[in-house]
């Protein structure tokens, strides 16, 4: 794995393979039929999302959770593995989030490499999606 020792309170970093094995996509596919502890946690914009995301994955921008909100019910008291398109939000959000107690680490490389490595990505309606 990527996680190297690191201070508590400071994320780790994964690679989308290790994240696609966290979150039950690295499988069989499927992660609704997994019962994996960690949740992914997609910190990009409503419009990138909307354009493709990874199925079953938590949506909360990363302007939201600076606002100050809080994480939505489905990802709370879990690991978190935090995604954006390229790695710079989700390390972000990472270190905020790890601020306030959670077990997180940032996906490396982002959707790109997620996609890039033939990950599922679906658009707001479940078809194919894109990366924007």
């Amino acid at each position: 794995m990527s996680d190297v020792r690191r201070a508590p309170g400071d994320p780790g970093r994964v690679t989308v393979q290790e994240a696609a094995v966290r979150t039950g996509h690295g499988t069989n596919g499927n992660a609704a039929d997994s019962r994996t502890d960690a949740v992914l946690l997609d910190v990009r914009e409503p419009h990138e999302w909307q354009a493709g995301h990874v199925p079953w994955a938590v949506h909360l921008p990363l302007s939201a959770l600076t606002a100050g909100a809080g994480l939505p019910a489905e990802a709370r008291a879990r690991s978190l593995v935090v995604i954006c398109r390229s790695g710079n939000r989700s390390r972000e959000a990472a270190e905020l989030l790890a601020t306030r107690g959670a077990d997180v680490v940032d996906v490396i490389g982002g959707m790109r490499d997620w996609a890039g490595a033939g990950l599922p990505v679906v658009d707001a309606r479940g078809g194919n999606g894109i990366v924007a």
